[in-house]
């Protein structure tokens, strides 16, 4: 074909098996943690060992990188594997700065891990551009956005953000786990790289632990191979039958997620109208303090994530007990909803309100997940 293919076509094209030679239209999986040696030393198939390559996550690795328009994939055996592999590329003495709104185990990773290996960091307010300004010195190396970010949603000029750090010798690199390719390009908007926990969306069935890193094509070609060093050396990669289940997943995740992300608009604005909810955090709300950059950079909708505040600690706990459709369980990006009280969770330390619901929308039809809200909180 001479023209660009759509998304979903791609999609498709990208976790089709490569060179099989059974005719099979599903991909096989291939569990050996070894493959065979020649009597010359060299390796006929390309691969070695799991740890260092396996053709289930060759596979994915290319997918990721064609559907992000990037130049090199790196998957992990979680999020949390794969934003430590980034910040092992850094030096003791260089100084990152972090969203002060973001995954709690990344604050907990930079203070009680890396911060003992000399890498400190500071934590920015990122809708602030000229707190992220102040924030800069001389040491710094990294800026870690997540937009939107967890749990409160707050949405980051990325490229504004990013050319920032390119000023000071630094990179950008985005979390994007909550909006996927799908819905926003940090790369195209000139991040240096993005970081997934594929885990959520790409995977999208709650039943596979994975992560990846994407980088830019301009990013710098050391970083590619440090990467590539980190990911070989540390083991922390994902197991053949993971990386099938995430592909498999890529397969339809525009479809889940675009229904996942019209069912999350109708019950943001159904929850905004309501009485007894103190606050709704969602950035396809024009209250929303971050809408129109939200507009400006996200495409296709603005997720099927979203926060309420309502009453107190306690009441809001009572609440996830009454709803029906909604599992009280961490994690998101399922097919299924999902209602979490965050800071019981993050713990005392977090800076998350007590009385704050974070909601993974799932593809239930809408008007049952309505119903289920409507009678919760008249309950």
């Amino acid at each position: 074909m001479t023209t660009k293919t759509h998304f979903e076509t791609r999609a498709i094209q990208a976790t089709e098996p490569h060179e099989d030679q059974t005719g099979s239209v599903a991909n096989a999986i291939y569990p050996s943690t070894t493959f065979k040696r020649e009597t010359d030393g060299s390796y006929q198939s390309g691969f070695i060992y799991t740890r260092d390559d396996n053709p289930n996550r060759q596979l994915l690795e290319q997918a990721l990188a064609e559907l992000e328009g990037g130049s090199r994939a790196f998957a992990f055996a979680s999020g949390m594997a794969a934003i430590s592999a980034m910040l092992q590329t850094l030096q003791c003495g260089d100084h990152v700065i972090l969203p002060d709104d973001a995954y709690y185990s990344v604050h907990a990773a930079a203070k009680e891990v890396f911060e003992r290996w000399g890498l400190t960091h500071s934590l920015v307010d990122m809708t602030d551009l000229n707190a992220v300004r102040s924030a800069i010195n001389e040491q710094t190396r990294l800026i870690w956005l997540e937009s939107p970010s967890n749990p409160l949603l707050k949405v980051s000029d990325i490229r504004t953000v990013t050319q920032l750090a390119h000023q000071h010798n630094a990179l950008c690199v985005v979390d994007n786990t909550w909006c996927t390719p799908v819905l926003q390009q940090p790369l195209a908007l000139g991040a240096d790289a993005v970081m997934y926990s594929t885990t959520k969306y790409f995977g999208g069935h709650s039943d596979c632990l994975s992560g990846a890193l994407v980088l830019n094509p301009k990013a710098p070609e050391e970083l590619t191979t440090r990467l590539k060093h980190i990911q070989k050396l540390s083991g922390a990669v994902p197991s053949p039958f993971d990386c099938w289940l995430i592909t498999r997943g890529i397969k339809t995740l525009k479809l889940r997620l675009m229904q996942q992300t019209t069912n999350a608009s109708q019950l943001a604005g159904f929850l905004d109208q309501h009485p007894a909810i103190d606050a709704v955090h969602y950035p396809g709300l024009t209250s929303h303090p971050q809408h129109a950059i939200a507009a400006a950079q996200m495409t296709h909708g603005f997720g099927a994530m979203m926060s309420v505040q309502y009453a107190d600690k306690a009441s809001s706990m009572a609440l996830t007990g009454r709803l029906k459709l909604f599992t009280a369980a961490t994690s998101l990006g399922g097919v299924e909803s999902l209602i979490e009280h965050r800071k019981s969770v993050e713990g005392d330390a977090s800076l998350t309100p007590d009385n704050l619901l974070r909601i993974s929308v799932g593809i239930e039809h809408i008007d049952d997940l309505i119903a289920d809200w409507t009678d919760a909180l008249n309950g």
